[in-house]
């Protein structure tokens, strides 16, 4: 909130600074004088904060900046009395600071929003009985129980009871993880069904989810803002420039051209060289559904050499649907085996079940009688007057129904194709298996090609197990894979590929891609799927969650940085020809200043091309 009063403050006076400016001119060409000159006025409100900032840069810093340059010529030229030369330059370096201050400003509400995933309190059991304590007072040790719809409170293991958690903020996992005694769970993942008691084996601080906060923080610490090109060269275009004045003041003894001199020297077609074809290019980005948080991403977008990209949401939609009905009985059909398993499925809370029910047809005559469930196990019912059982094969043995190599052998393969097969009793018979699957992003082949095609290599980081990795990174055509991957995990694997020397684009959508999109040299959220913290922690979000929007980021990233060097070698050609003049007296410091606007005028000119450009 403070930055944004800040950059509309800077705005308003910047505008202020113009129009004063403007009156200055008119009457500088009307030839009317007035005792006040309101180029006064855009001197004071434009220079003094340049004046401040060139002084702190040389004194504290220690670093010869672009400013000093601008402070030096603004004396001169009222030093010789040419107040609205003096304004100008000034009043040219304030607009292009504020239109990179616009370029630039970023929301960084990410990590408020993931601190609120942590829960506040829990339920602590002590001797028995269950007491409701801060979350901050567990203690490694403690046994907390957490009821359903409830987030875990700790990393720790599972002591009583057996349930379904949906552990996808942490890894990414699209189908909720079956746990009991024994199993590890993580802070912040939600517990979809049964009650359960867990020792916590990490607390406080030291959990998943702190961790993973801690990252975020860090590597945002760790990115350093986009810095202007004309600061790099800022300390030899002051010494060049006072050295060319003060050459020209011995030549000629005319002090006139020697602030001619300073004046269009100063780098104000360069300041504005890369803001505004940031500018240009976050516009064009928008008008296609791509919102871009900072110039730096953009630029940093050209010169990307590998993409990571995160599995769930991302290659996929996250969304389960009925991927295969396998028939092993000759007295039904797949739809048969699709109606029967809804059926039987229709009351149960298990991810799976009402994923089967959503793809077949049932009305709510069809009901079935006598239904149980067993919590990770299945379910069973009446159907039609025949008892019917779905779920895993150790359920259905355990309900008589003995299950062949016709049945096992393809329940293997679906299940190193990454599904989740559902084998469908009825009668005592095995009649059939449904197969679950996230449904792929049909776009997704098609871009690995094209990001191919670019030379851009393409990782996918999943907290998958390796089966479903492997199949999915082989469909797709993906360079290479990592899969059960933590968020720290993910961390490391970016890492790694950053040492190797090379640029990394991050593509994810889940709140366990946010240190890993922060990590990332450039990151890109999906931004109708992605949650809140994905998106606020990448530099790019996809509104549409269209990944053909990637190839096209890059292209547009390449245009930008063309159209950047383009404007300051055009920019650096009218200051060598201005600065010519200047020495041979064609030009005076209010003409001067003016002709070396040009090299502003057109460099916007140019970037507004860019906007409409076909990328």
């Amino acid at each position: 909130m403070e930055k944004l009063i800040h950059f509309l403050e800077s705005m308003k006076m910047t505008i202020v600074g113009g129009v004063t400016l403007l009156v200055s001119l008119g009457l500088w060409l009307t030839d009317v004088n007035i005792a006040f000159d309101p180029a006064w006025i855009t001197i004071i409100i434009c220079g003094l904060p340049l004046l401040w900032l060139a002084v702190t840069r040389l004194i504290r810093q220690r670093w010869v900046s672009s400013a000093l340059l601008i402070v030096v010529a603004m004396m001169a030229c009222i030093y010789i009395g040419e107040l609205f030369a003096a304004g100008e330059v000034a009043f040219i370096m304030a607009l292009g600071a504020l239109l990179e201050d616009y370029a630039v400003a970023r929301a960084k509400r990410g990590v408020n929003k993931l601190l609120c995933l942590a829960p506040d309190e829990a339920r602590l059991i002590d001797n028995g009985q269950e007491q409701m304590v801060s979350a901050l007072s567990i203690a490694v040790g403690n046994v907390v129980r957490v009821l359903p719809g409830e987030k875990i409170t700790v990393d720790g293991e599972v002591v009583t009871g057996s349930t379904l958690v949906d552990q996808s903020i942490i890894t990414g996992e699209s189908l909720p993880i079956e746990k009991t005694v024994g199993d590890s769970v993580f802070c912040g993942t939600m517990n979809c069904y049964g009650s359960i008691d867990i020792r916590a084996t990490k607390a406080g601080e030291d959990t998943s989810l702190k961790k993973m906060i801690r990252m975020v923080q860090e590597a945002e610490a760790h990115k350093a803002p986009m810095q202007r090109i004309v600061d790099k060269w800022a300390t030899w275009l002051v010494f060049i420039a006072l050295g060319i004045a003060i050459i020209t003041y011995i030549l000629t003894g005319c002090l006139e051209r020697a602030v001619t001199v300073l004046v269009v020297f100063c780098p104000c077609a360069l300041a504005l060289a890369t803001p505004v074809s940031i500018i240009a290019g976050i516009g064009q980005a928008t008008k296609f559904g791509v919102l871009i948080k900072s110039g730096e991403a953009l630029e940093t977008m050209g010169h990307i050499t590998s993409i990571a990209f995160d599995k769930t949401g991302t290659l996929t939609k996250g969304e389960l649907s009925v991927s295969d009905v396998l028939v092993f009985s000759n007295n039904h059909q797949p739809k048969d085996i699709i109606h029967i398993a809804a059926i039987c499925e229709a009351r149960s809370e298990h991810p799976l079940g009402k994923a089967i029910v959503a793809a077949a047809q049932i009305t709510e005559t069809e009901e079935a009688s006598d239904f149980t469930m067993m919590p990770g196990k299945g379910v069973c019912a009446i159907v039609a007057g025949k008892r019917a059982v779905c779920g895993k094969q150790s359920y259905l043995e355990e309900n008589g129904i003995h299950l062949n190599s016709k049945v096992l052998q393809p329940l293997e393969r679906l299940s190193s194709e990454g599904k989740a097969g559902v084998l469908v009793g009825y009668d005592g018979h095995c009649i059939g298996l449904v197969a679950l699957s996230d449904v792929l992003r049909p776009e997704a082949c098609n871009v690995m090609t094209e990001l191919s095609q670019m030379n851009i290599e393409t990782i996918m980081l999943t907290g998958d197990n390796r089966h479903a990795a492997e199949y999915m990174s082989h469909k797709l055509d993906i360079s290479q894979y990592r899969a059960e991957l933590l968020p720290t995990d993910k961390v490391t694997a970016i890492a790694s590929l950053q040492n190797e020397g090379k640029a990394v684009c991050m593509v994810g959508d889940g709140v366990n891609d946010a240190p890993a999109l922060k990590t990332a040299d450039v990151s890109v959220a999906m931004g109708n799927m992605g949650s809140d913290i994905a998106i606020e922690a990448s530099d790019i979000t996809l509104i549409g969650d269209d990944l053909n929007r990637l190839p096209y980021l890059k292209r547009l990233s390449n245009a930008v940085v063309f159209s950047i060097k383009f404007n300051i070698a055009l920019s650096m050609l009218i200051n060598f020809i201005a600065i010519t003049l200047s020495v041979l007296g064609l030009l005076p410091p209010v003409t001067g200043a003016l002709v070396h606007n040009i090299g502003s005028v057109l460099v916007v000119l140019n970037a507004a091309l860019l906007y409409d450009r076909k990328i």
